[in-house]
């Protein structure tokens, strides 16, 4: 009698939780993001009686330099005229326009609000995940998945922090299903009344991603501000566009004292 064939084995589907990691790996594999960046950021939101309000509502050119985050900033108006020469650090979660777009959607909104003046702490280099054989090492200890779902051609993860609930700021992760690559992701941040002098509200950001130059970029954000906030500007959006990678660009960008003497080849 002949010997049946052994049943051919079945890999089984990664856990939730695995899921997640595979999703941060294939993320961080595209860090750090490249050294110079270039933006323009535009703001719009609508004041209390539905109508567009131009005071809140405004385009930014950016040049950024990612080591350290200093940024130059000009303001764009309608007839082209450009505003003045202004240093920044574009950051989530703090008391200024969000960004630069190549921010690194899972790092923790910081334990502080930084002055402009301050350096961060520079964004970790990434090593590749150990690999024992062919099993890839991953721990996720951020965050835990309460639900994973298959819908249409992406991947529906609704998790919430383990720990740090106000740092670790992700909501919700879609994902294309067979590549990982973020498409969407829901999230908490933070209105700054003036700067926070009067008041700081909760805000639900839906962030939408893009590719440029094989790298993951925001490229949208639309946030709902809650915690009883009722001034203008209770929806807000930001777009982000023609984002560039130039390879380098001139060091007296990213140093406020020089502006001063390069009036009159400052970028528009």
């Amino acid at each position: 009698m002949a010997t049946p064939a052994p049943a051919a084995s079945v890999e089984p589907s990664p856990s939730p939780q695995r899921v997640l990691g595979l999703i941060r790996s294939q993320y961080r594999s595209h860090r750090p993001p490249p050294a110079y960046e270039t933006y323009t950021i535009v703001r719009s939101q609508k004041a209390t009686n539905g109508y567009p309000d131009p005071t809140g509502s405004y385009t930014f050119h950016v040049w950024v330099r990612n080591t350290d985050r200093a940024a130059l900033t000009r303001q764009v108006f309608r007839d082209e005229y450009r505003g003045p020469l202004t240093f920044d650090r574009p950051a989530f979660n703090e008391a200024r326009d969000p960004g630069p777009p190549t921010a690194d959607v899972f790092e923790p909104a910081p334990a502080r609000p930084h002055p402009v003046s301050e350096v961060p702490t520079p964004e970790p280099h990434y090593t590749p995940l150990p690999i024992i054989g062919s099993v890839r090492a991953l721990f996720e200890s951020d965050y835990r998945v309460d639900s994973l779902k298959a819908e249409g051609d992406q991947l529906h993860l609704e998790i919430f922090p383990i720990r740090d609930v106000e740092r670790n700021r992700l909501r919700d992760v879609y994902v294309d299903a067979k590549t990982l690559e973020l498409h969407k992701l829901v999230a908490t941040d933070k209105l700054f009344v003036n700067g926070g002098r009067d008041g700081i509200f909760p805000v639900t950001f839906t962030i939408t991603m893009g590719n440029v130059q094989g790298v993951p970029v925001v490229t949208n954000l639309h946030g709902v501000v809650g915690g009883g906030y009722n001034g203008d500007g209770q929806v807000v959006d930001f777009q982000f566009t023609e984002i560039a990678f130039p390879s380098t660009l001139p060091g007296w960008y990213f140093d406020a004292r020089s502006y001063a003497a390069h009036q009159n080849d400052a970028p528009s």
